[in-house]
């Protein structure tokens, strides 16, 4: 399987990272290409051992899958350059946020064009991928893009309207995760301890935490850890008079729009 990243961003660098560790592909495999940034590509070919894009982008004739993997400002472009050279039988798989299978598809025709949105968690393994597909993928390009997918997580089809809500929930949620993570540290550190050990208990208590909800519904754990009257349920109290449910849908939303500005913008 031969796979071109046009786009050499943090995203294609973690599903890069993803695919090499989980052995889903060989380095030789991956062929990596941007605009303009050489040092880039060149970290990513010392550092990964993929490949570089020759000028003549012969790699784009023999590729799989070709992954737009970047900026949704920057997707026009990169298809006029990249049209071409494109066969009938590779598939266009999209992580670019809000950008549409249809715009993708008024620039190449009707080619198999697929939208993904993972995330950075894809570096070790663990990303939740949404990924929604066009009539073009046939079942067996269908079945290759998800195992290409689940090496660096896990995958959940959806429809193409589905994948905004995507976007703000996982898409964007380790942002919010570390966020929360930052502002219990400091929590900590204002009631006596030091960052150091402050760190540590946060990111111990992600770990057990997430090891947890593999393993029981979330109100169910909520519920069982929280005691009457003891220091838990003060401070869930908290967080339910200031409202920390609508704040959190707040987030999601503002997210999820968002990724539907950016489609109408490239529309």
């Amino acid at each position: 399987m031969k796979i071109v990243c046009v786009g050499a961003g943090s995203m294609a660098e973690s599903m890069i990272h993803g695919w090499i560790n989980k052995r889903i592909m060989k380095p030789e495999e991956i062929s990596v290409m941007n605009r303009s940034d050489q040092d880039r590509l060149e970290f990513l070919h010392d550092e990964y051992g993929v490949n570089i894009v020759c000028s003549e982008k012969t790699e784009l004739k023999n590729a799989d899958f070709i992954l737009l993997a970047m900026k949704p400002k920057d997707v026009e472009v990169a298809l006029k350059g990249i049209r071409s050279k494109l066969t009938g039988d590779t598939v266009i798989v999209s992580v670019a946020a809000g950008v549409s299978i249809n715009t993708i598809q008024k620039h190449v025709g009707d080619f198999a064009v697929a939208r993904a949105m993972p995330n950075t968690s894809a570096q070790i393994g663990k990303s939740a991928t949404g990924v929604a597909w066009s009539k073009f993928v046939t079942k067996e390009q269908q079945h290759l893009l998800r195992k290409l997918l689940s090496s660096i997580g896990g995958v959940t089809v959806v429809e193409e309207d589905q994948l905004h809500a995507v976007t703000g929930v996982a898409g964007s949620g380790p942002a919010y995760l570390y966020y929360f993570a930052e502002s219990m540290v400091q929590a900590g550190i204002d009631n006596g301890l030091s960052s150091a050990d402050a760190k540590k208990l946060v990111r111990q208590t992600f770990d057990g935490a997430a090891e947890m909800l593999q393993q029981e519904d979330f109100s169910v754990l909520r519920e069982r850890v929280t005691s009457p009257n003891g220091t838990t349920a003060a401070g869930l109290q908290a967080l339910y008079d200031n409202d920390f449910k609508r704040i959190v849908g707040d987030c999601v939303t503002s997210a999820a729009n968002r990724s539907r500005e950016l489609g109408k913008e490239f529309e």
